[in-house]
């Protein structure tokens, strides 16, 4: 029985049970206003992405499905139990910080999606960081313990979740990271052989692609020239950064997902890709925000299963707080996105589009002045929306096909509004200073 969670006066979250279902959705009750699939809201011919938002900040987490990390969530599509061969399992709260971390990788989709059925994800296996750990049954039918997605729950009662984002494909981070910046990732559909990604990546390092029987195969070496977001950035003067941490376990290199294109990791744009991630606190205090941000967190912040902390929502809420509290809250869309499923359960089956995708359902949060209100977005959107999103802002042409056929994300916002909704800032633990003092982990925040 997963607690649901109601948002009472002065933003304070309170927990009652909430019974589960079989294999379907559970919608519990709630006053939050909600969508369909065809909803927008009202338009204002004054107001629009393009004439609103002149800042979009990404932070990408890592590895969580929306079954897992917002389960319960009021208004949303989540499950509480799986139907598996007839047998109800009962899906179990566990810590962010537990030590076991799902397999991940496109096999792993395949055997989970299972041509629709959702029925394989008791069928593989994870790797442990604790000596002697032993999983519990049915490890992969988890979700985060309300206690440790509180802010996460508060941040999207105030702004937008939505319940229908996909991966635009069906594998682990390199992709996805490439899909965010290209919309496309060159055919590779799981992570290289070996690390660091990219450009950098030591010599007979390769990717995996699809072969005319749809069998991966070896694929090309990690680094790549189709097009990105830098350079349509670039060619409409529209500034730009990529933070990222360096981790020390990939020789102190940059884990962004630019190492992987050849122009930018070795053009004048690489001085556009900043170490370490926290300087994003910096710039928004500083004033030298650029207009498109994308934020990758240190791995002890990231939200990855096995890591030791649960500081990921603090990191998230810090950020935006800063900007909440800046002169640029009132033209700013933050975006909050997870990479990718991380192997974890997750009940709705994923539209496919294509070979690549779309994968799980992972969340998907929008936060700025011009937001809808407490709003679940019912509307399919992919990981490539939030490309498109950026392209229509500032006129700029698709770069591949997933940008292309996906949406923006209008329906996240209200441009009625007469005035920019006022920040609230938001309570944490951690806060931006404990985040700018403290020391990096030595850890890549995804490397499998």
């Amino acid at each position: 029985m997963r607690p649901a969670v109601a948002l009472l006066a002065g933003g304070v979250l309170a927990l009652s049970a909430c019974g589960g279902g079989g294999g379907g959705a559970s919608m519990p009750s709630t006053t939050l206003p909600t969508s369909s699939a065809s909803s927008q809201p009202a338009t204002n011919p004054s107001r629009t992405l393009a004439t609103t938002i002149k800042y979009v900040i990404v932070v990408d987490q890592e590895n969580r499905s929306f079954d897992n990390l917002f389960n319960g969530y009021p208004g949303a599509d989540s499950a509480q139990s799986a139907t598996v061969n007839g047998t109800t399992i009962a899906m179990q709260p566990i810590p962010m910080n537990y030590y076991g971390d799902p397999n991940h990788d496109r096999t792993t989709f395949l055997t989970e999606y299972d041509n629709g059925k959702m029925d394989g994800f008791g069928s593989i296996g994870f790797s442990v960081v604790s000596p002697g750990a032993v999983a519990p049954p049915n490890f992969m039918y988890s979700y985060v313990q309300p206690s440790d997605t509180q802010t996460y729950f508060t941040i999207a009662q105030q702004y937008v979740l939505a319940d229908r984002m996909f991966a635009s494909n069906n594998g682990p981070s390199f992709v996805s990271h490439q899909y965010l910046i290209a919309g496309q990732s060159a055919g590779t559909v799981e992570n290289p052989n070996v690390v660091p990604w990219g450009c950098n990546a030591p010599a007979g390092a390769f990717t995996y692609v699809l072969d005319a029987q749809g069998n991966e195969v070896p694929g090309p070496y990690p680094c790549f020239n189709y097009t990105t977001l830098a350079t349509e950035l670039d060619a409409a003067n529209v500034t730009w950064k990529y933070y990222a941490p360096s981790p020390s376990d990939i020789g102190g290199k940059v884990w962004s997902a630019y190492s992987a294109i050849g122009y930018v990791f070795n053009g004048p744009d690489w001085s556009k890709v900043v170490s370490p991630e926290t300087t994003i606190l910096s710039d928004i205090t500083n004033g030298t925000l650029p207009n498109v941000s994308i934020v990758v967190p240190d791995f002890q912040n990231s939200d990855h299963p096995a890591v030791q902390q649960n500081t990921g929502p603090d990191w998230v809420a810090s950020i935006v707080n800063a900007v909440g509290g800046s002169q640029y809250w009132a033209n700013t869309a933050v975006i909050v996105v997870w990479d990718d499923w991380g192997g974890w359960y997750d009940h709705v089956a994923p539209p496919q589009l294509d070979a690549y995708g779309l994968g799980f359902r992972v969340p998907l949060m929008v936060v700025s002045p011009w937001s809808r209100h407490g709003y679940v977005s019912h509307v399919q959107h992919e990981m490539a929306s939030i490309t498109k999103m950026i392209e229509t802002i500032w006129a700029l042409q698709p770069m591949a096909a997933a940008d292309a056929r996906a949406d923006d994300l209008r329906d996240c916002f209200d441009f009625t509004q007469q005035a920019p909704m006022t920040f609230r800032r938001f309570t944490t633990k951690r806060r931006a200073q404990d985040f700018l003092r403290e020391a990096p982990s030595p850890h890549a925040p995804d490397n499998d």
